[in-house]
């Protein structure tokens, strides 16, 4: 999802012609009908997430100062967000802008809950285009993107000096002295959430992509690129390398128990593990995920939470300008400094703000080289089939091709039972 191609948000309009009508002459201005000075709202709400207004505030009074629109900023839990909405925007005491993880776009859109915007391509080039992605449903952009998460390889500075390149690398050090631990690294891969990515390196997918629409019909779960990234998962519990009580719903606690005790050399995790392991006082590394034994890269899940238009606002091309305006490069870089979520900014991949961040820059590079989650409602059928076809492998119960396959087939069958034409 870049080339160094991004530049700082500009506008086409003067500020005096700004303050007399709508966005209309704006070049990436939003869709539908063309505003007039009567269409300008007295004020916009904002939904953003709890504990996050701060890396907002500055972008809104920019704005505020800009166009002469006040903005309410009301802080609501982001995944409350949804069902509050379903209530209050029929009620016309809604907001018109909220905040999202990505994953929820297609049920979001499907219900009616929120808008496409359009933008000009000067606008969406800003952005990374794994982000964009993640942010489309149905071929329509609902939103831009405000943050980018996703797993990377995390590591204790005293018992593994350097991060290794390649997992060639990884078992090597894990079959070694393991820098004096117990174990040299773990991972919760019978979680399909972190599992993915090595599964994607080897050439799975779980929807085919057709030009930016997911097929939900074709499932890609057991073919032999999944095959072969379970084999190679399963070698790690097959030779003793992860202890038998990181299986299932227990195994990210006690991965995270472990490290923060200095047993364990290295972990995949993210983002919100950092402040944990450094509260428990270990000097942690982090990079990006080391190359596959296929050379290719982990192609982590990546998460992106981003700035929507309610479909019940009724400004919304003013709602659009001002998540356009509250994303721009400027004030993403405002927002980094103040929250630590990390901006999917083409530019902001290399200014020093980043780029001389260990923790973010790993993130940021890890993100280039994952995949959007999947977005539409149907993927609510994959996490369960997929852990516990991943759980069978692990522990010996099955071998992992029956287990991918019998995986797809309940996939397949409680999308169809789920989600098919009534």
């Amino acid at each position: 999802m870049k080339k160094l191609l991004a530049l700082p948000l500009t506008f086409a309009l003067a500020a005096s012609a700004l303050a007399a009508c709508g966005p209309q002459e704006d070049s990436s201005s939003t869709g539908g009908k063309k505003e007039s000075a009567a269409d300008k709202p007295e004020k916009l709400v904002m939904w953003e997430d709890q504990e996050k207004g701060a890396g907002t505030k500055d972008a809104i009074k920019k704005f505020e100062d800009k166009y002469g629109i006040k903005v309410d900023l009301k802080e609501i839990p982001m995944l409350d967000q949804q069902e509050k909405l379903r209530l209050d925007g029929p009620a016309k005491k809604g907001p018109d802008v909220i905040t999202t993880p990505h994953d929820r776009i297609g049920p979001l859109a499907i219900e009616g809950l929120i808008a496409p915007i359009k933008v000009s391509d000067d606008v969406t080039k800003l952005y990374t285009e794994s982000s964009i992605n993640a942010l489309t449903y149905d071929g329509k952009l609902y939103g831009l993107p405000k943050s980018t998460e996703t797993p990377v390889f995390i590591y204790n500075k005293k018992l593994m000096p350097e991060a290794p390149e390649s997992f060639d690398d990884v078992l090597a050090f894990s079959k070694g002295d393991k820098g004096g631990a117990q174990y040299g690294f773990l991972a919760n891969w019978t979680d399909f959430y972190f599992a993915n990515g090595v599964l994607s390196g080897y050439g799975s997918y779980v929807f085919k992509d057709d030009n930016g629409t997911l097929d939900a019909k074709d499932l890609g779960l057991s073919n032999e690129g999944a095959v072969e990234g379970l084999d190679y998962i399963t070698s790690w519990y097959k030779d003793g390398l992860f202890p038998k009580g990181i299986i299932g719903e227990k195994a990210g606690p006690t991965i995270d128990g472990l490290f923060q005790e200095g047993k364990v050399a290295s972990v995949m995790n993210g983002p919100w593990s950092f402040q944990g392991y450094k509260d428990a006082g270990i000097d942690i590394g982090v990079s990006p995920m080391p190359k596959l034994p296929n050379g290719e890269d982990v192609k982590t899940f990546i998460g992106v939470k981003g700035y929507n238009v309610s479909q019940f606002s009724p400004n919304q091309e003013w709602a659009a300008k001002l998540v356009e305006f509250i994303t721009n490069e400027e004030n993403a870089k405002t927002r980094f400094e103040k929250t630590a979520e990390i901006p999917p900014i083409v530019s902001l991949m290399e200014d020093p703000i980043i780029a001389d961040n260990e923790a973010a820059k790993a993130v940021a590079v890890q993100s280039e080289r994952g995949v959007p989650m999947p977005n539409i409602p149907e993927m609510a059928e994959v996490w369960a089939p997929a852990a516990n076809a991943l759980q069978l492998s692990a522990t010996g119960k099955s071998e992992p091709k029956a287990a991918l396959e019998s995986a797809v087939k309940t996939i397949g069958q409680n999308i169809e039972a789920n989600h098919g034409k009534k």
